[in-house]
């Protein structure tokens, strides 16, 4: 008898795929990243998005209509500590509720990379410097 009821039976290859909005904890240094998933691999995982401490400062700028590149970058298996998927809570809605709450624009819109290629090689997604 388990103590714990399954609340999701769909395996985990199924459900953080390309597209996913997840929350990436990371470790050396500590720090959190909200974004869509890029790729997932033994590597490490490729995310679109901001580090979770810009969350709200990135929600202004896009409802402003401030320009706006997401980060895209790629974290070593070494540092994930935890990926999850971004889903509301009971009452609380997830944060990808909120962004669209608060810019009417759906995060997928905002976070697809503007020069991104479907199904593309690794080659394609040169490394971009941030201010």
């Amino acid at each position: 008898m388990g103590t714990t009821p399954a609340r999701n039976h769909t395996p985990p290859s199924e459900v953080f795929v390309p597209g996913a909005m997840v929350i990436a904890t990371l470790s050396n240094p500590r720090e959190k990243f909200w974004g869509m998933i890029l790729a997932l691999a033994a590597e490490g995982l490729s995310l679109s998005g901001a580090e979770l401490a810009s969350f709200e400062d990135l929600a202004v700028m896009v409802r402003d209509g401030e320009p706006f590149t997401p980060a895209v970058v790629f974290f070593p298996m070494h540092r994930i500590e935890r990926v999850e998927l971004d889903l509301p809570d009971g009452n609380l809605p997830s944060l990808s509720q909120r962004f669209l709450t608060k810019t009417g624009r759906e995060p997928s819109e905002v976070l697809t990379p503007q020069n991104q290629v479907e199904h593309s090689p690794a080659k394609s997604h040169a490394p971009q410097e941030s201010a």
